[in-house]
C-alpha cells in the first residue's frame, strides 16, 4: 500500500511551471477541521475508499499486538457510553446506519488526536492501532455516507484528491503551523511538566493505571505538549492575545492551566514572509477575529467573553488555530498584523466586491469548522458550501482556484498509509489522509486525483505559481496540486 502512494505521486509531479498556471490570479484556502478521508469520503465513487482497505488495515490490534475479538465500547470520559452499541465487529462501520443510526447534524465524541498517538495509530503504515491508542474506543472506526452533504456535490463536480495527507502527525495546532511554515514551533525552554515521556522505542510511556487491554478502558500515557528536545507538537497557546490563556494570567503562570504556557514568539520563515518579499498580496481571514481581538483588550480580572464558549450562538473562537499569531513578525502593533490578519466579515466583503488578495486563507470559527464534540458536520458543510457559492459568483471567479481541505484527521481511522522516506516524510509527518477538494474554472471536472500530496503541497502550489522562495520544510517528492488543473479549456 505504501508503494502505491509513492507511485501515484510520480505521475502527477510537475517538474516545471505548467503552461497556463499564470491564469490563476487568486488562490483561496478553506481550512476545516478533524476528519479523515475515509470518515467523510470513504464511499465516494472512484476514490480509494473503505472498500479498498485490506484486512491488515481493517483489523485493529490490542496493546499486546493481537487482533481484538471485537471492538471495545465507545468510551465517554473513560467509561462505556451505554447509548452506543456494544461489541461491534472488529473493523470499520457506518455511523449513519444500523446499529449506530447516527446523523451528520449530531454532536459526536471527540477522538484524541495528538502527535505520538497518531504515530502509534499509523503503526508503520498498518493503520491498525487506531482503537488501541484512542480515548473513545470503537468510535474512531466509524465513517459516514457523505453523499447527502453539500460539499460532496462540489467534489463530484470538480476535483477530489484521494491521496492527500495531513502535513504533521497529531492535531490542529501543529498542522496549522505546517500550513504556514512547514515547521514545528521551537520551545527549547519548555518546563519539564510540558514534555512528553517516551520509552526506549520512542513511544509514550504508559501510566501504571493504564489498562492492559483497550477492551478494559482507554490507554493512559505520559503525554505532553512539547517533545523531549524542545519542539511544541500538541496544543500550546500563542505568545500573543487572543490566546487560550486569559489576559489576567499573563505573567502569572499560577493563574493559568499548566498545559497552556505559551510558545515563545517564533521567527521561522513563513509563506507569508515569502509572499510579502515578492510583493504578493495575501491575508489570513478568521471567523470571530475582531471579537477575539476585543476580548484580548479587556481589563485583568474581567470574565472571558462568550466567544470562546461552546454554547449555542457562540462562534467558539479557537486561538491555537491562528498560526501567524505565534510569530514575532505578526505581533500586536505591527504593520504586518494589521495588514494580513483579518476578520471573516472582511473576507465575505472582499468576495462580493472582487477585492480578494492574490492569496487568501480562511479559517472558520469553531462553530462552523466541523470539529467533533463542539459542532456538527452539517453546520460546517452548509457554511463551506455557501462560501463556494459566493466565490463562484465573485467578480474574481474566472481567475480563481479554491482549495477546501482539513487540518487533520481528528483521530479517525483511515486505511491508506502515509508516504515515508527521504523526500516524502520526516519526524513530523505526514500523518493520516484527509479530504481535499479543488474548485476552480481550471479544475478538472468530475475527477479523482490519486497523486500523493500533503499540506505542504499547498505551500508548493503557492510558491510555484508566484515564483516564491521555497520553504525548507516542504516535502520535495509530494505533488504540488497542478495535477488537478487543466488550462487548455
Amino acid at each position: 500500500m505504501a508503494g502505491s502512494a509513492i507511485l501515484a505521486c510520480g505521475s502527477g509531479e510537475a517538474k516545471e511551471k505548467p503552461a497556463g498556471l499564470e491564469r490563476i490570479e487568486h488562490i483561496v484556502v478553506i481550512y476545516a477541521e478533524n476528519h479523515s478521508f475515509d470518515n467523510l469520503y470513504g464511499l465516494f465513487p472512484g476514490a480509494n475508499g473503505v472498500a479498498n482497505a485490506g484486512a491488515e488495515q481493517k483489523t485493529q490490534l490490542d496493546h499486546d499486538g493481537k487482533p481484538l475479538p471485537h471492538l471495545p465500547p465507545v468510551y465517554d470520559h473513560g467509561k462505556p457510553a451505554a447509548h452506543f452499541p456494544q461489541k461491534l465487529p472488529n473493523g470499520p462501520f457506518r455511523i449513519d446506519a444500523a446499529p449506530v443510526n447516527g446523523r451528520t447534524d449530531q454532536m459526536v465524541p471527540n477522538p484524541i488526536h495528538n502527535y505520538w498517538h497518531n504515530v502509534e495509530q499509523i503503526n508503520g503504515g498498518k493503520n491498525n492501532k487506531f482503537v488501541a491508542m484512542s480515548n473513545v474506543g470503537a468510535w474512531v472506526m466509524g465513517y459516514y455516507d457523505g453523499s447527502k452533504l453539500k460539499v460532496w456535490q462540489w467534489a463530484r463536480d470538480y476535483t477530489l484528491a484521494d491521496n492527500f495527507f495531513m502535513g504533521a502527525f497529531g492535531g490542529s495546532f501543529l498542522n496549522h503551523q505546517w500550513l504556514v511554515c512547514a515547521c514545528a514551533p521551537i520551545f527549547h525552554d519548555a518546563p519539564a511538566h510540558m514534555r512528553a515521556q517516551l520509552d526506549e522505542h520512542g513511544r509514550l510511556k504508559r501510566r501504571p493505571t493504564s489498562p492492559a487491554s483497550v477492551l478494559e478502558g482507554p490507554v493512559q500515557v505520559f503525554d505532553g505538549t512539547v517533545t523531549p528536545d524542545g519542539y511544541a507538537v500538541n496544543t500550546t497557546q500563542p505568545p500573543y492575545q487572543p490566546s487560550g490563556i486569559h489576559p489576567a494570567a499573563e505573567g502569572n503562570p499560577d493563574l493559568a492551566d499548566p498545559a497552556k504556557f505559551p510558545v515563545p514568539p517564533q521567527t521561522s520563515k513563513t509563506i507569508g514572509d515569502t509572499m510579502s518579499a515578492k510583493g504578493v498580496s495575501w491575508a489570513w481571514y478568521s471567523g470571530a477575529w475582531k471579537l477575539a481581538q476585543a476580548d484580548s483588550h479587556q481589563a485583568a480580572g474581567m470574565k472571558r467573553s462568550v466567544i470562546y464558549n461552546r454554547q449555542a450562538g457562540s462562534p467558539n473562537f479557537q486561538a491555537h488555530h491562528q498560526p501567524f499569531n505565534y510569530f514575532a513578525r505578526f505581533a500586536p502593533g505591527t504593520k504586518e498584523r494589521e495588514q494580513h490578519l483579518r476578520d471573516d466579515e472582511e473576507f465575505l466583503s472582499a468576495i462580493e466586491t472582487g477585492t480578494l488578495p492574490q492569496v487568501s486563507f480562511y479559517k472558520p470559527s469553531g462553530r462552523f469548522s466541523q470539529h467533533p464534540s463542539y459542532t456538527d458536520i452539517e453546520s460546517g458543510d452548509q457554511h463551506i458550501a455557501d462560501l463556494l457559492e459566493r466565490l463562484k459568483k465573485s467578480p474574481q471567479w474566472n481567475k480563481m482556484a479554491v482549495i477546501v481541505t482539513y487540518d487533520e484527521n481528528g483521530g479517525y481511522w483511515d486505511h491508506v498509509p502515509p508516504p515515508s522516506g527521504p523526500g516524502w516524510g520526516d519526524r513530523w509527518g505526514p500523518g493520516s489522509r484527509i479530504p481535499t477538494i479543488i474548485v476552480s474554472p481550471f479544475a478538472k471536472r468530475g475527477f479523482v486525483d490519486h497523486t500523493a500530496m500533503d499540506t505542504t503541497s499547498i505551500l508548493k502550489f503557492i510558491t510555484r505559481r508566484f515564483g516564491l522562495e521555497p520553504l525548507s520544510g516542504v516535502r520535495v517528492n509530494m505533488g504540488d496540486l497542478t495535477s488537478t488543473f487543466e488550462f487548455d479549456k
